[in-house]
């Protein structure tokens, strides 16, 4: 009999695992499913799950060194997430861990997320609401009037799935024009798309919207900092539906204190538990702050179960091709 753990922060947690249980149940003959939430107060608890787990299904807890000391038997960690920055990979590997993020399952709604939080600010619909159920004023021009999307350049940095998705959006929209920035993909993708590849300098120079999507990796940590802030002619608007960890928090927030961004929608911040009730970005009628919410429909959620699982499966039963997809693939033949 294999164990499966299924666990995470509660806030996290899917609000059932029937699902899941159902997608492991059919896959594996012989399977334990147990779910725990995770408390970062009582990792013991966790603990004592781990030590005799196969495989583990997460999206949030950090897996170091300290957590595989305390997972003797653990063969794969599947991600029901697209990013596995939470997880240590060179620890995993030379533990012969499979590392199986999801390769995709909310690509379409992320960039309607993001299309949606840009058009928010755009039409200043914070401050028009708060108009009206708090202030009762009724009066349209109390707010600064913004220029028509058509007006405006988009600079997207990362150019992966999302990316692409949120330019082929705003072209659709009628946006004046796409930049795009990505080290990592084929230039002639650039052209393919109808977009305009551009140095992060150019977009800091030419975007009146910068939306960041990029993977966080090793090159990108604090990669929106002052400087970047700085850097940026047009006053903005940033878009964040990457990582947290991307941007330096309190240089955005003194951004836009001195007012070198027109506005803010983050969909992550730098904690996954934040102090709202304290959290500078919060309260202000330029900014929408939303809780890592932009994957969020029924369609992406049956996807993220189904696929997180199915990688259990396939990895277990020794698919590694089948796993989509699977970081170190090259540890196992």
């Amino acid at each position: 009999m294999v164990k499966i753990l299924i666990s995470d922060y509660p806030d996290s947690m899917m609000p059932t695992h029937d699902y899941e249980k159902e997608v492991l149940i059919k896959g594996l003959d012989d399977c334990e499913i147990c779910v725990h939430a995770f408390d970062e107060n009582n990792k013991e608890a966790f603990y004592e799950e781990l030590k005799d787990a196969d495989a583990l299904l997460t999206g949030f807890i950090h897996m170091g060194k300290e957590e595989f000391d305390h997972a003797p038997k653990l063969k794969i960690v599947s991600m029901n997430a697209t990013g596995y920055d939470n997880v240590d990979l060179a620890e995993a590997n030379k533990r012969g861990i499979g590392v199986c993020p999801v390769g995709e399952y909310c690509t379409i709604d992320v960039a309607e997320f993001t299309i949606s939080s840009i058009l928010y600010l755009l039409k200043n619909l914070k401050r028009h609401q708060k108009n009206i159920d708090e202030k009762h004023i009724w009066e349209y021009a109390e707010p600064t009037a913004q220029p028509r999307f058509s007006d405006l350049t988009i600079g997207i940095i990362g150019f992966g799935k999302i990316g692409k998705t949120v330019a082929r959006l705003a072209k659709g929209l009628g946006i004046k024009e796409v930049l795009a920035n990505d080290p990592f993909i084929d230039k002639a993708l650039f052209k393919e798309h109808g977009v305009t590849e551009a140095s992060p300098e150019e977009i800091q120079q030419r975007a009146d919207i910068i939306c960041n999507h990029m993977n966080l990796n090793e090159t990108n940590y604090n990669y929106f900092d002052k400087k970047f802030f700085e850097g940026c002619k047009q006053k903005p608007y940033f878009i964040n539906m990457g990582r947290g960890a991307c941007v330096v928090e309190p240089e955005l927030i003194a951004a836009l204190d001195e007012e070198r961004l027109r506005g803010v929608a983050v969909d992550v911040l730098s904690d996954e538990t934040p102090d709202l009730a304290n959290h500078p970005l919060v309260g202000r009628d330029n900014t929408l702050v939303t809780p890592h919410a932009a994957f969020y429909t029924t369609t992406s959620v049956k996807e993220l179960q189904r696929i997180s699982c199915e990688n259990i499966i396939y990895f277990l039963n020794k698919a590694y091709d089948d796993v989509f997809k699977l970081v170190n693939r090259d540890l196992f033949d």
